[in-house]
């Protein structure tokens, strides 16, 4: 199994969530911690994000914030953070969060979380990195975003080939160990990009 060092984590900051949320977003600290490895996350104090950072930190995690000055100045930011990186825009914010992470986890979300999860696949779709990205599909939350997805592929829009870029599973060990595996091919653009005829890929 490879040496997974540090693990950028999408998820929600929204406080208005059902509570069987917060359970995985704790269970995702508390493993990374006792795993050995960096959590690396948006930087805030509330909701899942908040949750999460919290319980590694608890299981005696390293947690890296990467947040917004507007954001600190909204009061979302949390202070237990061991660094804590400021910046200007959300694109320098999401540029760190995929440089920091070895590899990608996502937990339910909204819009923002969303754009992450796809930014960061079409980034490995383009050969842009090489990371593993996890979705936790907790509750069947993103049961509709895996639907899409194959929706796209059915239509022709997206290749097939997509789908060995990022891994749905219910079990936060099993995807965690999927994530450290030495499994994860270098994708070739060619193979996931709309060039040319696609008829009869599988």
């Amino acid at each position: 199994m490879a040496a997974l060092r540090s693990l950028t984590l999408y998820c929600s900051s929204s406080t208005s969530l059902d509570p069987h949320f917060a359970v995985a977003a704790r269970e995702a600290g508390r493993l990374t911690a006792e795993r050995g490895i960096t959590l690396v996350y948006g930087g805030g104090g509330i909701g899942l994000m908040g949750d999460a950072a919290r319980a590694a930190k608890s299981a005696g995690g390293r947690v890296e914030g990467i947040i917004t000055q507007k954001l600190v100045d909204l009061e979302q930011a949390w202070d237990g953070c061991d660094e804590m990186i400021v910046v200007d825009t959300m694109r320098e914010r999401k540029r760190i969060l995929m440089e920091r992470g070895d590899a990608f986890l996502v937990l339910p979300g909204g819009l923002g979380t969303f754009e992450e999860f796809f930014e960061t696949l079409v980034a490995r779709q383009l050969g842009d990195h090489h990371k593993p990205i996890a979705v936790l599909d907790d509750h069947c939350y993103f049961g509709p975003l895996r639907a899409l997805i194959e929706h796209a592929v059915r239509e022709r829009f997206v290749r097939p080939a997509v789908r060995e870029l990022v891994q749905f599973g219910a079990s936060l060990p099993n995807l965690l160990d999927w994530l450290a595996s030495d499994t994860h091919e270098v994708a070739d653009p060619k193979r996931f990009l709309p060039m040319g005829s696609s008829k009869g890929e599988q």
